[in-house]
Parts: structure tokens; C-alpha cells; sequence
């Protein structure tokens, strides 16, 4: 396995600054540093992608530059009259499926890593909507609340960055498994969170499940990932990563805000 730098650039920020802020920034090249099992072996995989495609380019570049000094019409006045070589076609189809083949096993391994989701602490349903998130926590008292994005006067107020900070954000215990159950109300919408390796549809009749285990204490921010409306900009994901004191707190505080009397749920948008 490939070092995770990023990763290590995350926890070295959040042991100095108390907690880290993922959010995109201005002429970013790289991706946002790795905060869960998911997305570092992502960031793995794509680390050995880049190595091998770089091998090949250069590769490539090497035999057009041989090419165009050996055999230009200087060098070889009279052309070549070769119809075919063997050895030369069998090389040329085998080696690029041995590269694909080297490639699969990882590519399989990581697959099926995000497929199988542990044993979950908690479970949080994520309803995409036109354009705002609802997010239920069925398993901790059976309350639900709506996710809309921060207004100007609001985000003046709360020093959010623009486009991604939001009303009432979904809190998560660091280092633990948070299975994620997204599905839309109306058309598709898809809930993706950058440093999280996540990106899941969810599509109207049908639940689609995934699940992070956050390790860096932090606020997260994604977006909506599928074209889902004139407003498809405007639906933000704000994600805090807190102590487990901490969130049994907010949980203990929001379920006693939201939840109805009986276990039932109501919608919880102040707005």
C-alpha cells in the first residue's frame, strides 16, 4: 500500500488546530485530504493509477521520438516494405491486457471494500429533495429533520463558506461506522461527501445504502452530485465529526427538539 500523505496531512491539522475543515479551495489540484478507510484506499488507488499511466505516456512519447529520428525520410530514403511482425503484435496485445489485469485486483479489492458495509454504530437516512436534504435517524429515537443551505444574512453570521455551509448539519461520532441510506422524494438527487470516499444516488422507490467511518475530527461540506433542478446548485451537505460526548449531546438536543410525542417524526425545517 501506498503511504497516505493526505490523510497524515489531515491528522497532523487537526492535532494543531483542534479540528480540520474540508472544504474545496481556490485553483486546487489535488483532492481534499482523506478522512475515512474508503477514501484512502481511494486516494491508493488512484496514486498507482497515476504511476502506471505516467509510465506509459512517457513510454509512448520515448518510441514516437525513436520513430521520428530513426525512421524519417532522411535516415531511411528508401521505405520499409514490413507487412507484419509476430512477435512485435503479440507484445503489443498482451502487455496492455497484463497492465489491465494488474490494475483489476486492486481496482475488485476496493470495490468490494465500500460494498461491505460493517456492522454499523449509527444509521442515518439522507432524503434528497428539491433542494434541500431530510435526514431521519431511525435507530436513535426515530426523529427527522431538513438540511437547507445558509442564506447570506445566515452565513454572515456563522463565517460558513458560500454555497456549502447549511442550517442544521448532520453530527457523526469520530472513528465510527455511520451507515448511510439515501433515497430522493421527487427525482434523483446523489449525496456526496469528497473527504469521505462517498457518492451515492438517491433515487425516488428505492434505498441505496453506503457507509463511512470518519477518523479526523472536523466539518465536512459536499453537494449534490446529480442534475436534479434549477436549484440543484443550492442543496449542500454540511457533516460534523465530534467527540462521542459531543454527539450523544447534539443527539440527546435534537431528538428532544424534533421528535414527536410516541416516536413519531416531523419534519424539522425552521425556515
Amino acid at each position: 500500500m501506498f503511504l497516505r500523505s493526505t490523510a497524515f496531512v489531515a491528522a497532523l491539522m487537526a492535532a494543531m488546530s483542534g479540528a480540520a475543515q474540508a472544504a474545496p479551495y481556490n485553483w486546487q489540484i489535488g483532492m481534499q485530504p482523506a478522512v475515512t478507510p474508503v477514501m484512502a484506499r481511494i486516494e491508493d488507488f488512484h496514486t498507482l493509477l497515476l504511476y502506471i499511466i505516467t509510465a506509459v505516456c512517457l513510454f509512448v512519447l520515448a518510441l514516437l521520438i525513436w520513430v521520428m529520428i530513426r525512421y524519417n525520410q532522411r535516415s531511411n530514403p528508401v521505405p520499409s516494405k514490413v507487412h507484419h511482425n509476430t512477435m512485435l503484435e503479440m507484445a503489443w496485445t498482451l502487455i496492455p491486457v497484463a497492465i489491465l489485469v494488474f490494475i483489476a485486483v486492486p481496482s475488485f479489492r476496493l470495490l468490494y471494500f465500500e460494498a461491505e458495509i460493517p456492522k454499523p454504530d449509527v444509521t442515518i437516512k439522507a432524503i434528497g429533495k428539491q433542494w434541500f436534504w431530510t435526514y431521519e435517524f431511525p435507530k436513535d429515537g426515530g426523529f427527522q429533520f431538513d438540511s437547507y443551505m445558509q442564506t447570506d444574512a445566515q452565513r454572515a453570521k456563522t463565517g460558513e463558506p458560500r454555497l456549502l455551509g447549511v442550517d442544521h448539519p448532520v453530527y457523526v461520532p469520530v472513528n465510527k461506522v455511520v451507515e448511510l441510506d439515501t433515497t430522493g422524494a421527487d427525482v434523483i438527487h446523489s449525496w456526496a461527501v469528497p473527504a469521505f470516499g462517498v457518492k451515492m444516488d438517491a433515487i425516488p422507490g428505492r434505498i441505496n445504502r453506503t457507509w463511512f467511518k470518519a477518523t479526523v475530527l472536523g466539518t465536512y461540506y459536499g453537494e449534490c452530485s446529480e442534475l436534479c433542478g434549477a436549484n440543484h446548485a443550492f442543496m449542500p451537505i454540511e457533516v460534523k465529526v465530534v467527540s462521542e460526548a459531543e454527539y450523544q449531546a447534539w443527539l440527546a438536543a435534537t431528538k428532544k427538539k424534533y421528535a414527536a410525542d410516541g416516536g413519531a417524526t416531523r419534519v424539522a425545517a425552521d425556515n
